[in-house]
């Protein structure tokens, strides 16, 4: 998929939430993850070149890891809009997910956190659904919130860039919110 032919152009465009499909993760569209960068304070969440992620075996570069866990979301004209990340913890799923950088910030979140929430829900039927933040991204909280999450825990942890540890909340899925 040549992302240029799915690109719609950011000044205009909004995809349409309740058209949108959560696919495998293929490589091609894993390359065009790697491609996104963040504005600070976000940066933190740009992933590393392509060829270093699968040299590293770097999450989503590890072909099997991609397999199990990971997924696309692309919106009604097929372009990747986000990926999330559906990882096994016992009887919980834990959900990392991410949104393209120039739709941020548009009121999209809610919406596409919630169909990723609901999607882990089918793929684990019982599990219960969280997700780790950061404390200062409110941003992603108030979206996540508006998702149907809820702040159930707060505890630091290793850096995400791996320096001091840092606070994050715990959020759990309330389906019924």
């Amino acid at each position: 998929m040549n992302s240029a032919e799915h690109e719609p152009n950011p000044t205009y465009y909004k995809p349409n939430t309740s058209a949108l499909t959560i696919v495998p993760l293929e490589s091609e569209l894993a390359v065009q993850l790697c491609d996104w960068k963040y504005e600070p304070p976000y940066e933190r969440f740009n992933w590393p070149d392509w060829q270093s992620m699968q040299k590293d075996g770097i999450e989503f570069g590890d072909p099997v890891l991609r397999a199990q866990q990971y997924g696309a979301v692309l919106d009604e004209r097929q372009a990747l809009i986000g990926y999330v990340q559906f990882f096994p913890m016992g009887n919980v799923t834990r959900l990392g997910l991410g949104l393209r950088p120039d739709l941020c910030g548009r009121g999209l979140g809610p919406s596409i956190v919630h169909a990723m929430a609901e999607e882990a829900l089918k793929r684990m039927p019982g599990n219960e659904i969280d997700l780790e933040v950061l404390i200062w991204n409110e941003r992603a909280i108030r979206a996540y919130e508006k998702a149907g999450f809820r702040i159930t825990d707060t505890y630091w942890r290793p850096s995400l860039s791996g320096g001091d540890p840092e606070l994050f909340h715990c959020m759990v899925f309330e389906p019924s919110i």
